[in-house]
């Protein structure tokens, strides 16, 4: 992953009348990375990719994409750099979805070629020549993928992307995206689905009434929640009650049976609960330890926990 910032945001406003949709957001998105908001509806999550879209201007704050405001006359050239697929994409219903991909080949000056290439890649080249008003939604949703990554983007923006997807679909569209990641492309996705988002996410933005509360990754959002690592400590039977008095000195023991005791620790202190537990020999059998999921981290956020 490259560190340098392709995206950056300073102090954005965005406003309509009194409504403060986008409040004093900062942050920035480097090249290479898979880059997450997530928030609740009305959150201004759409509102912020639009931003680095240049499809709207920020009221305040200073915004560069790839260098450049993308707003301005200066960014027109880099246009073709970027590839959008928005929450509810609108087609052309009589158009077929060779024909849809080709006028937006045109649009955005790339050959022909890509349009095979694209309807291949997301598995529609077989409905190609069908209308899109017989299009299911899942269909309808893969050929919007296919027509933000023409020209094999520097810069992807998906909204809410695999909403009417199927979990098969879904994997299929996250390794569509993996590829797109191996290439060079920097990923940016607002998403409601956050279980399957975490896996995917390099980094994770926790946008709260227009406001960024959190950002960073997984283990990173945790330490700011100040939510807990869970361990379970599987051992030989009748030595549970003797290895938790062992352990109570370096973490909070929270269950002891015959044959394993649960623990929490910070995610700051896992490796020295780890090493602790090493120490005990033979009678440990097993060790499993399970971090925040984003669920949970989400939650934290949202019910107006401060980190």
């Amino acid at each position: 992953m490259n560190r340098d910032p392709v995206i950056k945001l300073e102090a954005v406003d965005k406003r309509y009348g009194k409504n403060v949709v986008v409040d004093s957001m900062g942050l920035q998105v480097h090249g290479g990375e898979c880059f997450v908001l997530v928030g609740h509806n009305g959150a201004g999550k759409t509102t912020v990719m639009k931003i680095m879209l240049g499809l709207t201007r920020p009221s305040a704050g200073q915004v560069q994409v790839l260098g450049e405001d993308p707003a301005s006359h200066a960014f027109v050239g880099r246009r073709e750099s970027l590839g959008y697929l928005p929450e509810s994409a609108s087609f052309y219903p009589h158009m077929t979805g060779r024909e849809l991909l080709g006028y937006y080949a045109r649009l955005k000056g790339v050959s022909r070629t890509e349009v095979a290439r694209c309807l291949e890649q997301v598995g529609l080249q077989k409905a190609a020549t069908g209308r899109l008003h017989t299009y299911s939604k899942g269909m309808r949703q893969r050929l919007g993928l296919a027509q933000a990554i023409l020209g094999m983007p520097r810069l992807l923006f998906l909204d809410e992307p695999t909403t009417g997807l199927d979990p098969l679909l879904r994997r299929d569209f996250y390794q569509i995206i993996g590829d797109l990641r191996a290439s060079g492309t920097t990923v940016v996705i607002s998403s409601h689905a956050l279980s399957e988002i975490e896996v995917q996410a390099d980094r994770i933005a926790v946008v709260k009434h227009g406001r960024l509360v959190a950002c960073g990754s997984l283990p990173d959002l945790g330490r700011q929640a100040g939510l807990p690592v869970r361990t379970r400590v599987a051992v030989a039977a009748g030595n549970a009650t003797r290895i938790a008095g062992q352990l109570a000195a370096h973490t909070r023991i929270d269950r002891v049976n015959d044959r394993s005791v649960d623990l929490t620790c910070s995610e700051d202190n896992k490796m020295s609960v780890l090493r602790h537990i090493a120490d005990l020999g033979d009678s440990v059998l097993d060790v499993s330890m399970t971090a925040p999921r984003l669920d949970e981290i989400y939650l934290h956020f949202m019910n107006g926990d401060g980190p």
